[in-house]
C-alpha cells in the first residue's frame, strides 16, 4: 500500500472536528486559493495523535480548528514564492512536514465555537508569530501556551516560528509525499474554489 493510500481525512474520522482549510479560500500569504480540493489528510500516525489532542482539548472546555495539515508539494513551491523565508517556509528542496502528512496548523475554540484570541493571525509570517513574543498580550500569550500544551500532550511538538504549527517528533524522517491532489497556481486563480 503506498502512503498517498495511507493517509486519514481527518474530516470523515473526526466528524465533529472544525475545518477551515486555509490553502483553499483566499484567506493566506498568496492571497489566492491553492488548493483544488477541500481534503484535510494526515499520516495515520499524526491522525491518531491528533485523536488524542482532541480529547485533550474536549477535557478542557474547547476543540480544536484545523488551517491545514497534508499540503502538495505544488502548493509548498507556492508558499515559498510568496514567502522565501526559511524561517517560517521550508523550500521545495527540503521538503515540508506538511508534505510528509505529518504536520497540522490549528487554533483553539473556545465553547461557543469561537477562535481564541492568539495575538496574531494564521499565517503571519513575522516574529509576533512565534509562539513566546514578549510583545504579545499576556491573554494571548496564555492561549498560545494552552494551545501548545494540548497539542504537546497528545504526542505533537511545536516549532519557533508559528504557534500554529505541530507536528510528529521526527516528522521529517517520514517520505515525502507524491502530490495527492492537484494545486492552483496563485498567478491564474480568482481566490476562490469551483
Amino acid at each position: 500500500m503506498n502512503h498517498q493510500q495511507q493517509l486519514v481525512d481527518i474530516a470523515v474520522r473526526f466528524p465533529r472536528l472544525q475545518i477551515d482549510l486555509k490553502y483553499a479560500t483566499a484567506d493566506n500569504i498568496t492571497g489566492r486559493a491553492i488548493y483544488s480540493e477541500h481534503r484535510c489528510l494526515l499520516h495515520p500516525e499524526a491522525a491518531r495523535v491528533l485523536e488524542k489532542c482532541l480529547a485533550i482539548a474536549e477535557v478542557a472546555g474547547f476543540s480544536l480548528l484545523v488551517y491545514d495539515a497534508y499540503r502538495p508539494q505544488q502548493a509548498q513551491a507556492y508558499l515559498w514564492e510568496a514567502c522565501p523565508n526559511q524561517e517560517y517556509v521550508v523550500p521545495l528542496s527540503k521538503g515540508s512536514n506538511h508534505s510528509r502528512g505529518t504536520a497540522i496548523d490549528v487554533t483553539l475554540l473556545n465553547e461557543r465555537g469561537e477562535p481564541l484570541d492568539m495575538g496574531t493571525g494564521f499565517d503571519e509570517m513575522d516574529e509576533l508569530s512565534h509562539p513566546y513574543h514578549p510583545d504579545i498580550p499576556l491573554a494571548a500569550q496564555r492561549n498560545r501556551l494552552l494551545l501548545n500544551a494540548i497539542m504537546f500532550g497528545g504526542g505533537f511538538v511545536g516549532i519557533d516560528s508559528e504557534w500554529w504549527h505541530f507536528e510528529l517528533p521526527g516528522a521529517a524522517g517520514y517520505p515525502l509525499l507524491d502530490d495527492v491532489f492537484t494545486c492552483i497556481s496563485p498567478d491564474n486563480s480568482d481566490g476562490v474554489l469551483p
